[in-house]
């Protein structure tokens, strides 16, 4: 078992301004940082698919095994031959997208229009429409109608801000005869051709808080982040945390939305230094890992154990100061998945009515690897991007 590596730079008066410039408690703390309720939702748990997905984390996915956005976990292949195309270089792909309101949606956004441009090329797929909704639910609903009322569209690809919201309006894009594809972020519906997405939250959740038991001793203190609630990746992450500290003899002192700003992230941070130790970071999503870290530098304090995430800034820091760490992965490389779904429905090729991903974290044994393969990559980029061999390699990425 590791101990955190101390931070020797801290100064008391750094602290002292920090106390000066901060209110006493995390205003809208949902546990108030008096310890967190380690009992998950029933709303957001499900026991049967979070044993599924810890199990799919030891099973080998079929595919290609150069091209892990291909592959699928345990599919359940469906005909498409209904939807075939006669002529799919003229086809037109219809995207809605919840939003590229964080790096890792960017970075996604990026590596999907990377694959468009390839299947135009090939000819395997047409025009390719975009719209964001900017993280509102009510404008992606509108959205969808749009594309749905345009009679244009020959697939539509959606990536839903949230869960319940959006579930009739993609069923109701399903019901317009127009294959649909969902991906990243469920719904509450199976009407879909295919759900395209990685093995899920509580994978997610789990290899973070796995971690940061193995790493602890017992008695260590815990603080959680999370970004917001609602959406089923995230919330299933939380449970997937909670079940598994609830059997460890950590401390989990609470937990705090960040709507994954940096300076929200420090501050709460900070906030939570002020009133005692923190020994141990559990993220939802780790794009704001750094600013946390940054608070434990400002506080004097030594380095949390810490469950970050495959962002470029958070490994290049975590190899920068020898942190304990881990990065969870989210596979960015999904982003691929759904335009080459579209184009294999449009030929009526098979597709997995539910297209499992194969979802790895980074460990400390692949961090050098991961970060020399990036090593041009913008900080804000994330390692499994899997757009290597896209035809805007590396401009695309590096020039964003």
């Amino acid at each position: 078992m590791r101990v955190p590596r101390v931070l020797l730079a801290g100064a008391a008066g750094l602290t002292l301004m920090l106390t000066a410039c901060t209110t006493d408690a995390p205003a809208d703390s949902p546990e108030g940082g008096s310890g967190a309720e380690l009992t998950p939702d029933g709303e957001w748990f499900d026991e049967a698919e979070f044993e599924a997905q810890l199990a799919q984390r030891e099973i080998t996915p079929e595919g290609p095994e150069d091209q892990p956005w291909l592959q699928a976990i345990e599919p359940e292949w469906v005909d498409t031959s209904e939807f075939v195309h006669d002529a799919p270089e003229d086809a037109t792909l219809c995207f809605s997208n919840a939003s590229v309101s964080n790096p890792w949606r960017v970075t996604g956004f990026i590596t999907m229009e990377q694959q468009v441009e390839a299947l135009q090329e090939e000819g395997r797929v047409g025009e390719f429409r975009v719209s964001d909704a900017a993280d509102d639910d009510n404008q992606q609903i509108s959205d969808i109608q749009a594309f749905v009322d345009s009679g244009d569209c020959d697939v539509i690809i959606v990536s839903p801000s949230t869960t319940a919201t959006l579930t009739p309006a993609v069923e109701t894009a399903c019901e317009s005869g127009v294959p649909v594809v969902v991906f990243d972020r469920g719904v509450n519906t199976d009407c879909m051709v295919t759900f395209i997405h990685p093995i899920g939250g509580y994978a997610y959740g789990a290899d973070a808080a796995e971690f940061l038991v193995e790493e602890l001793e017992p008695g260590s203190t815990v603080l959680a982040l999370r970004i917001l609630p609602g959406v089923d990746v995230l919330e299933h992450r939380w449970a997937a945390a909670q079940e598994i500290f609830a059997d460890s003899e950590l401390e989990v002192l609470g937990y705090e939305f960040t709507e994954g700003d940096g300076a929200k992230i420090k501050d709460l941070v900070s906030q939570h230094l002020q009133r005692g130790g923190v020994d141990g970071i559990w993220m939802d999503a780790g794009d704001g890992a750094v600013a946390g870290l940054e608070a434990f530098e400002d506080a004097g304090q030594p380095y949390p154990v810490i469950a970050g995430e495959d962002e470029l800034s958070f490994m290049r820091k975590w190899q920068e100061e020898d942190l304990t760490a881990i990065a969870p992965v989210y596979s960015n490389f999904q982003w691929r998945t759904p335009i080459l779904a579209a184009g294999m429905i449009l030929n009526g090729e098979e597709v997995p009515s539910e297209w499992v991903l194969p979802q790895e974290p980074i460990r400390e044994d692949e961090l050098d690897e991961y970060l020399e393969r990036n090593e041009d990559m913008p900080s804000l980029h994330y390692a499994k991007f899997g757009g290597e061999d896209l035809p805007g390699f590396p401009e695309a990425w590096t020039e964003r």
